[in-house]
Order: structure tokens, then C-alpha cells, then sequence
């Protein structure tokens, strides 16, 4: 696909996000997303980190946080999201969902996988049931490689993941089958519900219950 194509796929994601996050009520701003120690409101902070943060003070984040950027990212989550209510996030996603952000080396698809994969954090935990459009996520999926992957630190030896709604599959091994979404969520290495995947090795990467 065409840069103004993704960049089409960009803003839908985003603004329906700006939609879902409008419909949550209080109590869900502070419940926990897949992302290990964020509520939704740390998770929406960081996707609208790249809109809301000036160079300088980038700059700045990351020579406290000694250049790393995972550090980085996790307190000015934290400190934005203490400060910021459900409002302002809300309106930093809907206000930008044109940004032209693009990650470092990931191009306009690696924008819409920020989305998407943050997204799917806040909607699998809330047990919202939304359906990232096939033809997002064939994008996202497409974008994947063996460093992203690593990246995530996922342990995947012995497994292939193979979607059960979409022509995907990745690896190679015993089967661990579920929808495209909720298998790029264990690429991403999050802990998926009960449930959620199915396959030998299903429990490792699912929550007990």
C-alpha cells in the first residue's frame, strides 16, 4: 500500500479510538490493559506521547532516563497520565489523528501498529469486543520481522501461531491457533485472557482461569 494509504488507515484507527475511549466511564480509565503495570489512561498517554511531547522536552526525558527509552516512556506515561484527565487524553488522540509521527525506522506502518497494538491492550483487558478491520490488520501483520519480534522477547521456539479468521501464520511448530489480533498480542508478548488461544501450548501464554 501507498504511504497515503496507511495514512488513511492511521486516522480511522485513531479516530475510533477517539470513539471507544469516549464511551468508557470513570472506573475504566483506571483499570489495568495488557500492558503490564497501565491503566488505560497510561496506555492512552503513551500513544499520544509522540503528539503532546516538544523536542525539548524529549530530549530532556531521555538524558533523566539515561538514554533509555523504555524508561523513558513508562515515567512520562506515568506523570502525563496523573495529570491529564480522560478529556485531554481523549482529545490528544481525536485532535491528531492526522499527526504524521512515524517511529524510528518504522515507517507510516509502524504508526498504525503503535495504534493498533495499544489499542488491543485497552480493548482485550476491558473485555470490549472490537474487531481491528481485517485490512488493518493485514498492514500491521505484514509490518512484522524477526528484530520487531525479538524486540518483544517473546519466546516462540517450537510454535507456529496461525489465525483461524485471516491467511497468517508465523514460526513453525506445534500449533497454537486464534484470531489475527489476539495472535499479534503474543508476538507483542502480552498475556492474553483465558481462553483467548488454543494449542498445547496455550496456557503459556494466557492468564490462568
Amino acid at each position: 500500500m501507498t504511504d497515503t494509504e496507511v495514512r488513511k488507515a492511521i486516522e480511522a484507527e485513531r479516530g475510533e479510538l477517539a470513539d471507544l475511549l469516549g464511551g468508557l466511564d470513570a472506573g475504566q480509565w483506571d483499570e489495568p490493559t495488557l500492558c503490564a503495570g497501565w491503566r488505560v489512561r497510561e496506555v492512552v498517554a503513551h500513544i499520544t506521547m509522540p503528539f503532546r511531547l516538544t523536542t525539548p522536552r524529549f530530549a530532556l526525558e531521555m538524558l533523566k532516563a539515561r538514554g533509555n527509552f523504555n524508561r523513558m516512556a513508562d515515567k512520562t506515561a506515568r506523570a502525563d497520565a496523573a495529570v491529564l484527565t480522560a478529556d485531554d487524553l481523549i482529545a490528544a488522540v481525536r485532535d491528531n489523528v492526522t499527526h504524521p509521527w512515524k517511529p524510528p525506522g518504522g515507517g507510516f506502518a509502524g504508526a498504525l501498529s503503535h495504534d493498533v497494538i495499544h489499542g488491543l491492550d485497552i480493548t482485550v483487558a476491558l473485555g470490549l469486543d472490537r474487531v481491528v478491520p481485517a485490512d488493518r490488520m493485514r498492514l500491521v501483520l505484514g509490518a512484522l520481522s524477526p528484530r520487531s519480534v525479538k524486540y518483544f522477547g517473546v519466546d516462540l521456539d517450537g510454535i507456529e501461531l496461525r489465525a483461524d479468521d485471516l491467511d497468517f501464520s508465523y514460526g513453525t511448530g506445534s500449533v497454537l491457533a486464534g484470531s489475527a489480533q489476539d495472535l499479534l498480542l503474543v508476538l507483542c508478548g502480552r498475556t492474553l485472557p483465558a481462553g483467548s488461544v488454543r494449542g498445547d501450548a496455550a496456557a503459556r501464554f494466557t492468564a490462568s482461569g
